[in-house]
Order: structure tokens, then C-alpha cells, then sequence
């Protein structure tokens, strides 16, 4: 048997079974290289429904799955199936989605259900980071949930260092720690092409966070930066809250859950002083971040003069009915503002008085409000329902996780069947048992696909994320 190997091949069918040439690819490979041939007529009859492709791409992408092969082969290493198989099915994915003409986006989402799966090891995403380098058409890559540690973080530096068209980068939730946090900071220090990073998830902790602080110094391109859930401390959010205020081009940034040991609310001080100097901030997530009535006073204080901040998440902290007579007051003053995010605080109903009046009579940006669990009666979402009737600019509400009764339920059906309220604009349906209305549970809401993504439908649909519709800060949301 010859040890030669061309681009694409590699099996052979023999007595019933399947051989290899180098490597051994397993079954899975092997029945997805053998029905790539049967399927060809079935894919070429479809073609002509779907929409046309830029030659450049259209070349990428019949030569991926091969050279993926080729590049395993050389490196001495088993092809990952999973892998395999999300390359074979990038020409259907490209063809049928919106937003994916100008370029390549590679998704090998680790916690993707829909078919069998392998995680990507450092191995595997060595090999896959060759293959983007080669392939200036590619501009996003997805590995969120995988194995990908501080070795990995290595290979990842050396392709934002060294491919100059990847915009889109998502490492969320691997295991990455700090040393791997500080290879990829310092590797966008000569980066000037890279728009969107996501590190959700992974433990760089405060010294990893003071890199990416550093970083926002020097690097002058990225536009989006989540770093939730990444054990953040208080120093280095001080740190990148301070640089913020002369960075220009960061247009989101991600602070969830970072790990605050005083109860002073420092973090979020420094940050309201630097939203009253940035002028290009859009989108501000500040969940699980302790906020109390203080901080959120000195949010809302700081963002009277600002005329930039679109989206501002405050969700889980401790934001009670007091804080809102600041967010009132906000309302009434800032017309830049179109979604606000105050799920799972304690605003009640004395608190949404405050914001009721506001958008009644004041507010005329105001586009989506989540007041989701906030233990909120009757009278104060009946507030809500009637701040709408005159209030002609809000057009998306969540209120799921209170306490409705009865003239809630009535108030709530009666805006959606008047269409005032569009069904898909809020996470309730009104339905009726012995001629009593009541409301169930819709699967919509601001940012529901933010950890996870669906079985079936669009991971990206303006009713499960309508913050990032309304607010599109960065692509790949």
C-alpha cells in the first residue's frame, strides 16, 4: 500500500471494511468523507434556491474539510469527527444564513446537542488554528465550550497575532486560566483587525483581567470585550474602568460576576465616573455585581450628561424600590438610553411607580425593559401596562417571575390584542380557563441565548435576544 497522500484523501474500502492511508480517521470520518459523493446531486439541486456565494468563499469551502485532513496527517494526529463534520456542513450553514456573505464564521460549539459531538482539545484546536491561518476568508471562530486550556491559549495568540481578516473570536468557557489570560492579552497588543472577543467563563482572575486592562491601552481596534464570569477583582476592574475613560473604540464590555470582597461598592463608583467621560461606550453589562441603592445612584447620576450608553445590564444585584427614584429621574432627563435590563432585583411596587411615570410622560427612548422577578404586584404592572398607552416608543416588555392577578392578566392581554404589545416583544401569552385570563410563559426575553444556545430556531432571533437586536453593538452576539 502506497504511503502517498493527496489533499482530500485518505480512505479506501476494502473486504467490507474501512482502511487508511496515515492516521486513522475512525468510522465517524469515514462515513461522512463516503457520503459526501452520494449527496452531491441532492446539494446541487438545492443550490440553485439558495442564495450565491463570493467565488473566494465558495473555493474555501470545498477545500476545508481536506485540508483539516492534510494538516492532521502532517501533524500526526486522529482528525476529530466533530470537527470533520462542522467543516463539511460550513457551505449549507453560509448559504442559509443571513450575515454571512462577507466571510467564513467556523462554529465548533462545544455544547452543541443537535449532533454527536467531540470536544476540542488543545490538540485539536492547534490543528483548526492552521487551518484559519490559511484561509483569509475565515472570520470568526467559536470554540465556546471545549477543553482549550493555557497551552491552547498559546495557539490562539498566534492566530490573532498572525491572520489578519478573523474579526470574531469565542473562547467561552474553557479553561483558561490566568497565564493563558495574559498570552492573549499581550498577543492584541499588535493586533489591529480583531473586533470581538469573548473570554466569558474562564478563570483568568484579577491578574489575567489587569493584562486585558493594559491591553484596552494599547490596542486601538477591539470593539466588544466580554470578560463575565472570569473572577475578576476589584483592582483590576478599577484598572479597566480607569483606562476606559480615554479608550475610543470599545463599544461593549462585559463585567458580570466578578469576585468583590467589601461591601463599599468601589468597582462601581469608578465605573460611573468613567461613563461620565467615555463617549463611546454603547453597551454596559454589570450583572452579579453587587449593586445597591448607592451604586445605582451613582450610576444613573453619571449617565445624565451621557450620550452614548445605548444598553446598560444590572440584572441580579440588590438594586431595590429606593434606587428607583434616581432611574426615574433618569428617564426623565436621558434620551439616549433604549434598553435597560433590571431582572432579578427587588424594585417592587413603590419602585415602579418611580419608572411608570417616566415612561408615561417623560421618556421618548426608551425601546426595551426587562423588570423580570423584581416581586412586583398587581398595581405596579398595571403601572407598566398603562405608562405604555401613552408612551408610544417602548415596544418591548418582560414582566414573567412577578405576581400577577387578575386585573394584570386583563391589562397585559388587552395591550397584545389591541397591538399595541406585539406577542413576540414580551415573555407572556394571555390564554383563557372558564373565561378567566391568565398568562403563560413565552421563551423570550433580552438575552436569553447568552449562555446557551437552542435545540432548534435561530440562535440569534430578535424575540430570545432583542437587546442585541435593538442594540447590535458588535456582530456575533
Amino acid at each position: 500500500m502506497s504511503n502517498s497522500r493527496q489533499v482530500g484523501e485518505g480512505l479506501s474500502r476494502t473486504g467490507g471494511e474501512w482502511e487508511t492511508y496515515g492516521p486513522s480517521v475512525g468510522p465517524s470520518v469515514a462515513a461522512s468523507v463516503a457520503s459526501t459523493t452520494a449527496t452531491s446531486f441532492e446539494n446541487a439541486a438545492a443550490s440553485s434556491l439558495l442564495p450565491a456565494l463570493p467565488a473566494a468563499i465558495v473555493a474555501a469551502l470545498s477545500v476545508l474539510p481536506a485540508d483539516y485532513l492534510e494538516f492532521c496527517s502532517g501533524c500526526d494526529r486522529p482528525p476529530n469527527p466533530f470537527i470533520y463534520e462542522a467543516l463539511q456542513q460550513l457551505e449549507k450553514e453560509n448559504r442559509t444564513k443571513v450575515g454571512f456573505q462577507n466571510g467564513i464564521i467556523i462554529k465548533l460549539a462545544g455544547n452543541n446537542r443537535v449532533i454527536p459531538m467531540q470536544r476540542l482539545t488543545d490538540d485539536d484546536f492547534e490543528i483548526i488554528s492552521y487551518v484559519v491561518k490559511i484561509h483569509r476568508t475565515v472570520t470568526g471562530l467559536d470554540v465556546r465550550y471545549n477543553l482549550i486550556t493555557d497551552t491552547g491559549s498559546i495557539y490562539a495568540a498566534q492566530l490573532i497575532e498572525e491572520n489578519p481578516t478573523v474579526v470574531y473570536l469565542n473562547l467561552m468557557f474553557n479553561d483558561i486560566k490566568t497565564e493563558g489570560g495574559e498570552i492573549i492579552a499581550r498577543a492584541l497588543h499588535r493586533n489591529q483587525t480583531l473586533k470581538h472577543l469573548r473570554m466569558t467563563g474562564n478563570k483568568i482572575e484579577n491578574k489575567g483581567g489587569m493584562s486585558f486592562a493594559t491591553m484596552l491601552q494599547i490596542n486601538s481596534s477591539l470593539e466588544k470585550l466580554d470578560l463575565g464570569d472570569c473572577d475578576l477583582g476589584m483592582q483590576s476592574l478599577i484598572a479597566i474602568a480607569t483606562v476606559l475613560t480615554k479608550n475610543d473604540s470599545i463599544k461593549g464590555i462585559n463585567l458580570n460576576r466578578p469576585i468583590l470582597k467589601t461591601e463599599q461598592e468601589e468597582s462601581t463608583v469608578h465605573i460611573s465616573h468613567m461613563l461620565q467621560r467615555n463617549s463611546t461606550l454603547i453597551e454596559l453589562h454589570m450583572s452579579k455585581h453587587d449593586i445597591q441603592n448607592f451604586g445605582m445612584q451613582q450610576l444613573c447620576e453619571a449617565l445624565y450628561e451621557n450620550t452614548a450608553l445605548r444598553y446598560l445590564d444590572v440584572t441580579c444585584n440588590r438594586i431595590t424600590r429606593d434606587a428607583m427614584k434616581f432611574l426615574g429621574e433618569l428617564l426623565k432627563r436621558n434620551n439616549v438610553l433604549e434598553v435597560i435590563d433590571l431582572s432579578s432585583n427587588r424594585i417592587e411596587d413603590e419602585g415602579s411607580m418611580y419608572v411608570c411615570e417616566a415612561l408615561a410622560f417623560y421618556n421618548t427612548s426608551l425601546k426595551v425593559l426587562s423588570i423580570v422577578s423584581n416581586n412586583i404586584t398587581g398595581k405596579g404592572l398595571i403601572g407598566f401596562s398603562e405608562s405604555m398607552k401613552t408612551n408610544t416608543t417602548l415596544s418591548h416588555i418582560y414582566i414573567w417571575g412577578n405576581k400577577f392577578d387578575k386585573e394584570t392578566c386583563e391589562a397585559f392581554s388587552n395591550l397584545i390584542e389591541t397591538g399595541r404589545l406585539k406577542q413576540e416583544n414580551t415573555d407572556v401569552e394571555p390564554y383563557k380557563v372558564d373565561g378567566c385570563v391568565y398568562l403563560a410563559e413565552l421563551s423570550h426575553g433580552i438575552k436569553r441565548h447568552y449562555y446557551w444556545t437552542p435545540t432548534f430556531g435561530e440562535v440569534n432571533s430578535a424575540e430570545a435576544n432583542s437587546g442585541y437586536a435593538v442594540v447590535p453593538t458588535a456582530a456575533h452576539l
